[in-house]
């Protein structure tokens, strides 16, 4: 091979062993956090309603088994989080945790909802929801949802 006087070349590709490791981990470490960042970002960022108000929306976004967003398409700055009222479904980390999020997707995802605002906890509203004039735990049970999880208590 013919070295080329206007391409810089590398002359020594040789790495420690310790200099590989800090690479790796360096690289590891930023993708972690990246992936934290998108895994937990929440998209619902809308002025949560004062209790006792009547609300209508599409359901936009589902974050767990008792959580979603309701709001105007493409707009996630107006997309109101809710916490269900009536049904308390497993963590996402605890067993059947990851169903639960599935089956209020399949069962929500796109329809409207009819809630009222209760009380506030976290950055989101507690609300009893109403699709086809029946409660979302009531959908939910109905489908299979068991209820449980840390905090949970038998009503």
């Amino acid at each position: 091979m013919i070295a080329d006087p206007n391409i810089p070349m590398i002359r020594d590709m040789s790495f420690t062993a310790s200099s590989m490791l800090r690479a790796v981990a360096l690289f590891a470490g930023i993708s972690c956090c990246l992936t934290a960042t998108v895994v937990h970002a929440d998209p619902c960022t809308a002025a949560l309603p004062a209790p006792g108000t009547r609300f209508t929306g599409t359901v936009r976004h589902v974050i767990d088994g008792d959580g979603l967003c309701v709001g105007p398409a493409g707009r996630p700055d107006r997309w109101i989080e809710i916490r269900l009222a009536d049904f308390y479904a497993p963590e996402s980390r605890e067993a059947g945790g990851r169903r639960a999020k599935a089956r209020l997707a399949a069962l929500t995802m796109g329809r409207t909802l009819t809630c009222v605002a209760g009380h506030r906890s976290y950055d989101r509203i507690v609300a009893r929801c109403m699709m086809d004039g029946r409660p979302i735990g009531s959908w939910l049970r109905a489908e299979g949802g068991r209820e449980g999880g840390r905090g949970f208590r038998h009503r």
